[in-house]
C-alpha cells in the first residue's frame, strides 16, 4: 500500500469501527467517536459487555471452523480495526495455512491494514476496502486470496444492522451465501430489540443501527444447516452455561 492510496481520514464524524473500537478498550478512536461511544453508553450501560460478548463468539466460532471443521478460508465482512485475537490470528494458531481476507470501509481500517496483514509464513491475509452491499466487488477481490472452489467461513459481526431495510439485509446475506461453495459456513452476530435500554442505544449512536427480532436474525440461515446450539443468545453459542444474557444473537450454519 502506497502513501498516496491511503484515504483521508474525517476525524470529525464517528465511525462505528472507532467506536466499537472504543468499547472493546482499544486506542486507534478520536475524541468523536469517544463521544458517541459515550452517548449510547448512557442509556445503554451493557453495549461495552455485548461489546466483548461478541468478540468472545469470534474466537469460539472461528476456532471450532478451524480446528473441528477443517476451515482454511475466512472473509471477515466489517471486521473493525484490529484488536487482540483478530480472525487470521486465531484461525493461522489452528492452522498456519489459513487464508483470511478482511472488509470495511472505515478508512483507519485501511490505515492499520498493515498490522492486519501480518500472517503466519504459510498463511495469507488481505484486506479490501467495500461496503458490504458492494457484494460485487468484495468477491471479486477476495478472489485474489481465497479459493471460491474450497470452502470459506463468511463472517458477518455487528454489520448487518447498518443496512436498514430487513429485505435488504437478507439479500447481502443470500448473495455471499450464493457465491461460496457446498461445504461452506456462515457466522452472525447481531443486536436483537430485547430491551428499551438497547433501542435506546441503537439510537443514540451516530448512526441508527437496526436492532433485529432474534426470529428475523434466525432467518438469515435459512436453507443452511445449524451448528450446536443454534440460533442462541452470543454468550451461549458453545460457552459456560450460566453466562449472562446479553443483547445480541448468533449462529453458525453450514451450506449442504
Amino acid at each position: 500500500m502506497t502513501q498516496d492510496q491511503v484515504p483521508s481520514l474525517d476525524t470529525s464524524v464517528p465511525h462505528s469501527a472507532r467506536v466499537w473500537n472504543y468499547w472493546l478498550g482499544g486506542k486507534d478512536n478520536f475524541a468523536v467517536d469517544r463521544e458517541a461511544g459515550d452517548r449510547v453508553r448512557a442509556v445503554f450501560p451493557a453495549i461495552v459487555d455485548n461489546a466483548r460478548a461478541q468478540r468472545a463468539f469470534l474466537g469460539r466460532a472461528v476456532r471450532h471452523l478451524a480446528a473441528d471443521r477443517g476451515v482454511r478460508q475466512f472473509l471477515d465482512l466489517g471486521t473493525g480495526l484490529p484488536t487482540a485475537d483478530n480472525t487470521h490470528e486465531i484461525a493461522q494458531a489452528v492452522a498456519p495455512e489459513s487464508r483470511v481476507v478482511y472488509v470495511d470501509n472505515d478508512p483507519l481500517v485501511l490505515v492499520h491494514a498493515r498490522a492486519l496483514l501480518a500472517s503466519s509464513p504459510e498463511g495469507v491475509t488481505d484486506y479490501v476496502d467495500a461496503d458490504v452491499r458492494d457484494t460485487d466487488r468484495i468477491l471479486g477481490e477476495a478472489r485474489r486470496v481465497l479459493d471460491f472452489e474450497q470452502p470459506v467461513a463468511v463472517i458477518m459481526l455487528g454489520i448487518l444492522g447498518n443496512i436498514p431495510d430487513y429485505d435488504d439485509a437478507c439479500s447481502v446475506v443470500a448473495r455471499f451465501v450464493d457465491a461460496v461453495p457446498a461445504g461452506s459456513f456462515v457466522v452472525i452476530n447481531d443486536g436483537t430489540d430485547s430491551s428499551d435500554e438497547i433501542t435506546k442505544g441503537a439510537s443514540a449512536g451516530a448512526q441508527n443501527y437496526a436492532l433485529r427480532r432474534p426470529e428475523q436474525i434466525a432467518l438469515y440461515f435459512k436453507g443452511l444447516e445449524l451448528e450446536e446450539p443454534g440460533v442462541v443468545p452470543t454468550t451461549r453459542w458453545r460457552h459456560e452455561p450460566d453466562g449472562d444474557e446479553l443483547d445480541g444473537w448468533c449462529g453458525v450454519a453450514r451450506k449442504p
